[in-house]
C-alpha cells in the first residue's frame, strides 16, 4: 500500500503513525505503542534555567515559515526514521494545512524547531531538533502555549523520552490515549490563529497554568 496524505490522516485519526527503519530504507511501517507519550497542555514544566533562556536568549519565533527546513533539521542526525517518502508526504500535509512547524531563530539562523500533524483538537508532535542550547525546549514551550491558545486538548508525543518527561510529559495506556483522541477529534482548533507572544507573556501564561 502506497503512503498518501489522506492515508496518513486516517492513520492518525485511528491512533497509529508511520516510521522508517532509517533514512535510506524506502519501506514504511505503522506504529501503535502500548504505552503512549503525551504532553499535558496544562502541566508544562518551565525550570528557572529555561525561563531565563526564554527571557534572555535572544530568540525569534515563527510559525510555518520554514516547514521543510524544520523536517530536515529533525532528520539531520545519525539515526532517523524520516525517509524521503515520509518527508514528501508531510510536506503535502503541510500544504493541505494539516501539518505545521514552529521555528526558533537566533541572529537570523534556524537553531531549533518542531513540527507535527493537526486533526481537530489533537496535535501529533512528530519530532524536534536543536542546534544550540535549549532551543528545542524553547520550541516546545511556545508550541504548548500555542496549542492551548488555539483550542487544542491533546498533544501526542508518541513516546516518552527523559527530555519530554523533564518538561511535564507523561505516559498513558493505549486505551486511555484512544479515548482522549476520540474526544479531541470532536474539537475545533486552529494552529495558525494565535499571535506569537512575547517572552514575558509566554512565561506569565505558562507559570499560571503549570
Amino acid at each position: 500500500m502506497s503512503l498518501t496524505a489522506d492515508l496518513l490522516l486516517h492513520a492518525y485519526s485511528a491512533g497509529v503513525f508511520p516510521m522508517a527503519e532509517h533514512r535510506d530504507d524506502p519501506e514504511v511501517f505503522w506504529v501503535d505503542p502500548k504505552r503512549r507519550g503525551v504532553l499535558p497542555l496544562d502541566a508544562f514544566h518551565i525550570s528557572r534555567s529555561l525561563a531565563k533562556r526564554i527571557r534572555n536568549g535572544g530568540f525569534d519565533v515563527t510559525v510555518n515559515r520554514a516547514f521543510a527546513a524544520v523536517v530536515d533539521g529533525c532528520a539531520d542526525r545519525a539515526e532517523t526514521w524520516i525517509n524521503d517518502e515520509i518527508r514528501a508526504r508531510y510536506q503535502e500535509l503541510h500544504q493541505m494545512g494539516n501539518a505545521h512547524s514552529l521555528e526558533i531563530w537566533k541572529d537570523g539562523e534556524l537553531v531549533g524547531g518542531t513540527y507535527g500533524v493537526s486533526l481537530g483538537g489533537a496535535f501529533f508532535g512528530e519530532s524536534m531538533f536543536s542546534r544550540c542550547r535549549d532551543a528545542s525546549k524553547v520550541a516546545l514551550a511556545y508550541l504548548t502555549d500555542r496549542l492551548r491558545q488555539a483550542g487544542y486538548v491533546l498533544c501526542d508525543t508518541q513516546f516518552l523520552t527523559p527530555h519530554l518527561a523533564s518538561l511535564g510529559g507523561v505516559e498513558i495506556t493505549r486505551a486511555r490515549y484512544r479515548a482522549q483522541l476520540r474526544e479531541a477529534l470532536q474539537v475545533e482548533a486552529d494552529f495558525t490563529h494565535p499571535p506569537i507572544p512575547s517572552p514575558q507573556l509566554l512565561l506569565q501564561r505558562m507559570t499560571q497554568t503549570s
